[in-house]
């Protein structure tokens, strides 16, 4: 078992179950205040167990728990399949393993291979590498082996596909209704080069895939999980869940009616949520038990599970070691320059020039955290500094509950730009547009999330919206590289 827990210290009743062999831990943003400290509390960790997991969600991007108080300052998974240079993106993979392996963490949940083939997919998104299903795989590839070559076990996610869906796992089951035939065809892509890229691990998603199994969602079936993925496959590695305190495993059953089944299933590391507690980690062990004792789980099952950890915390042990003394990984790619090459800019589009004198309003509209990714700075809001509000940008965040008076606050007549994540289906972005419009402003409008396909809304689409994206925005547009787009990339 996997769980989470709050504050930037190991509790007592944690460090316990350690000791006692539970299988590790997850951490998130709410356990982590400075390089320091989270180097004490992974060395408090493994002193209560050597062998214990310590995973984290760091995805290189939108999604970082390392960066969660500036914003990331890689490129994300959609800017990478945009530059579309596989021995960049393992070199990125790889400075990701640098700084989770100095932190103390042995697992990544990523990378992301899902395909969003679906714009309006409110999970993936710009975690996504892209569209195309070859595109994806060999970027996933790449990924697996620039993380574990720094010793961090990759964990490809979200098995077997969770790009094609309109609804969040975390809040509800999504349904893929695609056949075996057609998940052939594109979505198992990644996760086979992941595989023959050696990933050590493998996430599961929350989906229900009815052609596949009618009756169990993915981390639950055995027919997903034993016949396809480890059967068909291949693959020999461990078997990670998604949270099973996400609605699409346990919304019906509760938390340790879904760890017996996704154990029955195939699952070898059960991830449990955010923020346990000793309670709930005691009644979901006795449930496994009960299981266990009265034959509805085997037990063999549960041992062979357990020993795929050992194995793979003595292989992590032995890479890691190794990897210490190699170089640190190069950090001049992808340069700034060339993040902002790989924006798409519809023809026509024309950022306003700033200057002191008369200066540019730069809308940036908080959308609902995604609960994957969470609260965190993103975008030029995140990126800004003296210099830029020296060339004449004003900078507004509207996040508040009051929209209406947020907009009363930006000057009208003013020229203004408006930066949003998924523009159009942001609910909070499309007031706030529609307010300015009403006014009579016409802001020229920027989408860091994964954009429509018609581009509404999004004159300018960057795909990513991390403090690198940011910084590549600002410095694109400071040096007029927006003045006289021609044509879209």
């Amino acid at each position: 078992m996997l769980p989470g827990f709050d504050g930037p210290q190991l509790p007592d009743w944690l460090a316990a179950r350690l000791r006692g062999g539970l299988g590790g831990v997850c951490l998130f943003s709410m356990n982590i205040e400075s390089p320091s400290q989270l180097r004490e509390l992974t060395a408090a960790i493994l002193d209560a167990n050597p062998d214990a997991v310590i995973a984290i969600d760091e995805e290189g991007g939108d999604v970082t728990r390392l960066h969660h108080q500036t914003g990331s300052p890689f490129p994300g998974n959609a800017i990478l399949g945009r530059l579309n240079d596989t021995v960049g993106t393992e070199g990125v993979a790889a400075r990701v393993g640098y700084e989770l392996a100095d932190a103390g963490a042995t697992m990544t949940f990523a990378p992301d291979a899902d395909i969003n083939s679906n714009p309006n997919n409110p999970v993936i998104g710009t975690r996504s590498f892209g569209t195309d299903a070859a595109t994806v795989g060999v970027h996933t590839a790449a990924w697996v082996r620039g993380v574990q070559g720094r010793g961090i076990d990759a964990s490809t996610k979200h098995f077997p596909g969770h790009g094609d869906t309109e609804n969040d796992s975390h809040l509800s089951l999504p349904v893929i209704d695609r056949s075996l035939a057609e998940l052939r065809e594109r979505e198992l892509i990644p996760f086979v080069d992941a595989i023959a890229a050696g990933t050590n691990t493998i996430m599961t998603s929350h989906i229900m895939l009815p052609q596949v199994d009618p009756v169990h969602p993915a981390t639950l079936s055995r027919t997903i999980l034993q016949d396809l993925l480890r059967g068909e496959l291949g693959f020999t590695g461990v078997i990670v869940t998604d949270a099973l305190d996400m609605k699409g495993a346990s919304g019906i059953t509760g938390i340790p009616e879904a760890a017996v089944r996704a154990l029955a299933a195939g699952c070898d590391l059960l991830c449990i949520g955010s923020n346990n507690t000793d309670e709930q980690m005691g009644e979901i062990e006795a449930h496994v038990a009960a299981a266990i004792e009265s034959g509805a789980l085997p037990a063999e099952r549960v041992l062979e599970a357990a020993e795929r950890l050992r194995v793979l915390a003595d292989q992590g042990r032995t890479v890691r070691a190794a990897a210490a003394a190699q170089p640190v990984p190069d950090t001049a790619w992808p340069s700034a320059v060339a993040v902002a090459a790989t924006f798409d800019v519809q023809p026509g589009t024309v950022l306003p020039a700033p200057s002191p004198e008369a200066p540019v309003h730069v809308v940036t509209v908080e959308g609902v955290p995604n609960i994957a990714v969470g609260q965190l700075p993103w975008g030029p809001h995140s990126a800004q500094d003296d210099a830029v509000r020296a060339a004449g940008l004003v900078f507004h965040l509207v996040d508040g509950a009051d929209l209406d008076a947020a907009v009363a606050g930006i000057p009208s007549g003013a020229p203004i730009v408006l930066l949003g994540q998924n523009n159009h289906r942001s609910e909070r972005v499309q007031h706030v547009l529609r307010a300015l419009r009403e006014r009579g402003d016409a802001p020229v409008t920027v989408d860091m999330g994964w954009p429509a396909p018609d581009r509404a809304d999004a004159q300018i689409a960057t795909l990513g919206a991390s403090r690198l994206a940011g910084q590549a925005f600002l410095g694109r547009w400071l040096a007029g590289g927006f003045a006289a787009e021609s044509s879209a990339r």
